[in-house]
């Protein structure tokens, strides 16, 4: 580097104009199709399981073994779900031992969701830094996708019926942990894939342009930034980088608000189109399983072989991404990663940096990243909370069947991809911030449990079949007491969930140190299993202790609402800027502490 800061001074054409001399196209698509291969891979879980059969199959496993109150000797499997007047108020209530305590069936999945989430948050610290080093971050990746593949597949060996049925508890939290703990390592893969993309390129090598026949003019030190900014070579490809473009040379600046719109356009598309492929291979197994649920009426069977394909088709296309995805560097990059490594070591120091980065100083000089994890802790918790709370209410309040529960499931991701593809268009026409887009769909997503929560007005209430011999009429739609409503919910909530998957992962990306990447995911995503344990196990708590899992609506209106003042407290560019200069100045003094 010192070479060139000399040139500089001396021949303003010897300044390298493209920096991406090593850079292979073909290579950048490959990893860019491996990375894709892995989300129409893995986002099958989430569409397929997570969201739709896993929690319906679990609360299935305890009902299998449960018993009706409050003898809690009459088998739940005797009663008729069909009839409401075995399904409401105290007498209809299913319980199942576990240990030495009595559950709500239906609170069993929720307690287990958020065990799960619980241990993937302890998981994602512990490999967050092994995925942060490139010749690692594969392996973590295939690893875990193994691990939650496989303890997917498992479940189509083991029935209801089975003593040891309480396994089926630990298969949910080995698959949750395994894609969790794989997403992080996926999406340390995003910045970098952006900073691969051709405009971007393009606009670095414009960059590279102007900074050579303006070099004669700059000050000594201004050089030395140049000079720096020629660090970004591809030849070590998705590799941690600094961000090329010097911020103290006036010259430069409209290139570098070029460079940066480019490069943040890029991300949301790329995360937007990752989420859109991911919803169509979730809704071509959901229509796929449709037809053995279908045909054997919602059966534990049924749900569980569901369960086993999503575990069938993540393993299958997680094979391209083992071809696909580059390994990580060579050369230099490999001498970095020292000969005593160990796992002990690498678990160790990820929890010690992760204590360094949530020091308050380190906390101060990030601040606008540090708002947007506080939102992103409730939102996270909220939205998924919405989803398995709003499926096991249509099962065991609205009593709908599997066959309509799949519909559900197949409606919400398509509008999901609807979403994705249209509100980047509305933002567009609007001229609107990512971060207003966020708010906007953040209120609009809250919406729906504020709509459950009109249930319990007196014109929506649900007739009492203990009411005396008169029949009470609920009224024919509104505040979420038909089938019908829980269809256009659906859509509804799809639409604004697919466009806030990409926006909010995209978001994050701008407001993140460049070079260590999968670290800041791995707090984003330990952000978001850090809350995503307590709605499920709020709500559970609610629908156990009231006996009507609608009260839980309550609880998620108001976690939902409570991050948008955070959400609008952001100021993108400064969290920028303050992102770039923490990976230039602070990331030496966090390794050595």
């Amino acid at each position: 580097m010192s070479d060139v800061a000399a040139d500089l001074d001396v021949d303003p054409e010897s300044l390298p104009v493209d920096p991406f001399t090593h850079f292979d196209e073909a290579a950048s698509k490959r990893h860019y199709r491996g990375w894709l291969s892995y989300a129409f891979a893995s986002e099958v879980f989430v569409i397929v399981s997570l969201t739709l059969f896993l929690p319906i199959c679990l609360e299935q496993f305890a009902q299998d073994n449960g018993y009706l109150l409050p003898e809690k000797i009459v088998p739940c499997s005797s009663r008729n779900p069909s009839s409401p007047s075995e399904t409401s108020g105290e007498l209809g209530r299913c319980v199942v031992k576990i240990g030495w305590a009595w559950i709500d069936t239906a609170s069993f999945s929720l307690y287990i969701y958020s065990i799960s989430v619980a241990l993937q948050a302890l998981t994602v610290i512990s490999m967050g830094g092994i995925a942060n080093h490139p010749p690692h971050r594969k392996s973590v990746l295939i690893m875990f996708a193994a691990i939650g593949s496989i303890s997917a597949v498992l479940f189509i060996a083991l029935p209801s019926s089975s003593p040891i049925w309480p396994v089926a508890a630990l298969l949910a939290i080995a698959a949750n942990v395994g894609f969790g703990a794989s997403v992080v390592a996926m999406n340390a893969y995003l910045p970098g894939l952006a900073r691969e993309s051709k405009d971007v390129v393009m606009a670095l090598q414009e960059y590279q342009s102007a900074a050579a026949r303006s070099n004669t003019s700059s000050s000594p030190a201004d050089s030395s930034e140049i000079a720096d900014s020629d660090t970004l070579g591809v030849s070590e490809p998705l590799l941690p980088s600094e961000h090329p473009i010097p911020s103290t040379i006036p010259e430069l600046a409209p290139y570098r608000e070029k460079y940066s719109l480019l490069l943040s356009q890029a991300t949301s598309r790329i995360s937007s189109f990752g989420i859109a492929l991911g919803y169509a291979a979730g809704i071509i197994l959901l229509l796929v399983t449709l037809v053995p649920v279908t045909l054997m009426k919602g059966s534990t069977f049924a749900l569980r072989l569901a369960i086993g394909c999503s575990g069938i088709w993540w393993a299958v296309f997680t094979v391209p991404a083992w071809a696909w995805l580059p390994d990580g560097g060579k050369g230099a990059l490999k001498k970095r990663v020292k000969q005593d490594w160990t796992l002990r070591h690498e678990i160790w120091k990820a929890w010690k940096k992760l204590g360094h980065m949530l020091r308050p100083s380190e906390i101060k000089k990030l601040r606008n990243t540090f708002w947007y994890l506080a939102a992103w802790f409730l939102l996270s918790d909220g939205f998924t909370t919405i989803t398995s709370t709003s499926i096991l209410f249509a099962k065991t309040s609205l009593h709908m069947p599997a066959s309509s529960l799949i519909l559900i499931g197949v409606l919400t991701p398509t509008a999901g991809i609807l979403g994705s593809l249209i509100w980047p268009r509305v933002q567009k026409y609007r001229q609107w911030s990512n971060r207003t887009v966020l708010a906007i769909l953040v209120f609009m997503a809250s919406l729906l449990p504020a709509y459950g929560c009109l249930g319990f007005l007196p014109f929506f209430k649900e007739p009492s079949p203990t009411s005396g011999s008169a029949t009470v009429q609920a009224a024919r739609f509104g505040g979420l007491t038909t089938p019908a409503e829980m269809f256009v919910l659906a859509v509804y909530f799809g639409s604004v969930y697919g466009a806030f998957q990409g926006y909010a992962r995209a978001f994050y990306a701008e407001l993140i140190p460049p070079g260590d990447e999968a670290r800041w995911y791995a707090l984003f995503s330990i952000t978001d299993k850090s809350s995503s344990f307590v709605g499920p196990l709020v709500v559970g708590l609610i629908s156990d202790l009231t006996g009507n899992i609608r009260y839980g609506f309550f609880f998620l209106v108001a976690m939902i609402w409570a991050a948008i003042p955070f959400l609008l407290i952001v100021d993108v560019e400064k969290g920028r800027a303050d992102a770039e200069t923490y990976s230039i100045a602070d990331e030496e003094s966090i390794g050595q502490d």
